[in-house]
C-alpha cells in the first residue's frame, strides 16, 4: 500500500499544478489586457463624458461576448442561462461597482483611487472566508500583505488623508468587483468563461444604460463633445474589446482556477504593465513601479506556496471552479 500512495498522489498534485500555472498565466494575461484601457481612456476623456464611455464600453463588449458566446457553446446554452441572476449580480457588482469607481475618482483623484483598489486581495480574502473556501495562514497573511504594499509601491501613493465618500466609494468598488468575480465562477459553473462573463457583464451593462439613460432624461450632458471619428472608434475598441471584454473572460477564467483572492493579487501588478504599454508608447522607464511589481509577485509566489502545501496536507484545498463538460445542473444546486 505504501509503494502506492506517491503514484496516487502524483497525478493530483500535478493537475493541481497545472491548473495553478494556467491561472497565473490567464491573471497575467487578464491585467496586461485591462491596462492596455489606460492610455485609450485617456484620449476618449478628452471628449467623452465618463457615464457616457463607460455604457458605450460595456454596450460594445457585450455585442461582441454574446456573439462570440453564440458562436462557442451554440443558441441553446445561451437560451437555457439563468439571466435573470445573471443580470442581477452583473449590475449590482460589476454594474454598481463600476460606478462607484467613476464617482471615487471624480471625488478624490486617480491616484488615490489606484491606492485603494490595492485592497481588493483583501476584500477578496474575506469573501472566500465568508463563503468557507477560505482559511488563513501565515504564508497566506504574508503574501497579502506584500500585494498590498507592492499595489502601494507601485501607484507611486504615500497614503490617503480623509476618508471621505470619495474613499467610500472606492472601498465599495473594490469590494463589489471581488464579490461579483467570487459569485460569476460560483453560481455559473455550468457555463464556459465566455458564458459566466457575458451573463454578467450584460447586467453592468443594463444598470450603467439605465443610469444613462436617467442623467440625459434629467438634461446632464452626457454625449460626446465632439465628433465620433475613426480614431476615437479604434481607441474605444481597445478599450472596449481588450480591455474589456477580453480581460474580464481571462479574469473570470483566473478567478475559476484560483480563487478571487489569489487571482486578485495580480491587480495590484497592473500599473507596472501600464507603464511598460507608456514605454512601448516613448515613455521613460519607472524603477518605483518595476520595484512595486516585484514586491507583488514575491506575494504571490508566497501565497500560492503557502496554500499548496496546506492542501498536500489536506487542510485548505480550495475548489476547482473551472467549468464541467458534465450535464448542467438545476439552479438551486448552484446556489450556497
Amino acid at each position: 500500500m505504501s509503494s502506492t500512495r506517491p503514484n496516487s498522489v502524483r497525478p493530483i498534485a500535478a493537475a493541481g499544478d497545472r491548473r495553478t500555472l494556467s491561472g497565473n498565466a490567464l491573471g497575467v494575461a487578464s491585467m496586461f489586457a485591462w491596462a492596455c484601457g489606460f492610455p485609450a481612456a485617456d484620449v476618449l476623456l478628452d471628449t467623452w463624458p465618463t457615464l457616457a464611455l463607460i455604457t458605450a464600453r460595456f454596450a460594445l463588449a457585450v455585442s461582441m461576448l454574446m456573439l462570440l458566446w453564440l458562436v462557442v457553446d451554440g443558441p441553446r446554452a445561451v437560451a437555457s442561462a439563468r439571466w435573470g441572476r445573471g443580470t442581477l449580480i452583473g449590475g449590482l457588482t460589476f454594474g454598481l461597482g463600476t460606478y462607484l469607481l467613476l464617482l471615487a475618482q471624480s471625488l478624490t483623484d486617480a491616484v488615490t483611487v489606484a491606492i485603494i483598489a490595492t485592497g481588493t486581495p483583501i476584500a477578496a480574502t474575506l469573501i472566500e472566508m465568508w463563503s468557507g473556501g477560505r482559511r488563513l495562514n501565515t504564508g497566506f497573511v504574508l503574501g497579502i500583505i506584500a500585494s498590498v504594499a507592492g499595489g502601494i509601491v507601485a501607484t507611486g501613493g504615500t497614503g490617503v488623508d480623509t476618508l471621505g465618500m470619495g474613499i467610500l466609494a472606492a472601498l465599495g468598488s473594490c469590494f463589489l468587483f471581488a464579490l461579483g468575480s467570487h459569485f460569476t465562477v460560483r453560481d455559473f459553473s455550468d457555463l464556459s468563461p465566455v458564458g459566466r462573463t457575458t451573463i454578467t457583464l450584460a447586467g453592468g451593462l443594463v444598470f450603467n444604460a439605465t443610469v444613462f439613460l436617467i442623467a440625459y432624461a434629467l438634461g446632464a450632458e452626457v454625449l460626446p463633445r465632439a465628433v465620433v471619428d475613426a480614431h476615437q472608434i479604434t481607441m474605444l475598441a481597445i478599450y472596449a474589446l481588450a480591455a474589456g471584454a477580453l480581460s474580464q473572460v481571462m479574469w473570470i477564467g483566473s478567478v475559476g482556477r484560483l480563487g478571487v483572492a489569489v487571482a486578485s493579487f495580480h491587480i495590484n501588478v497592473a500599473p507596472f504593465y501600464v507603464m511598460l504599454l507608456m514605454l512601448a508608447l516613448g515613455d521613460g522607464w519607472n524603477w518605483t513601479k518595476a520595484l512595486g511589481a516585484g514586491i507583488v509577485i514575491l506575494g504571490v509566489v508566497i501565497a500560492q506556496r503557502s496554500e499548496r502545501q496546506t492542501s498536500i496536507n489536506g487542510k485548505n484545498t480550495p475548489p476547482d471552479q473551472t467549468p464541467k463538460p458534465s450535464t448542467r445542473s438545476s439552479p438551486i444546486s448552484t446556489m450556497r
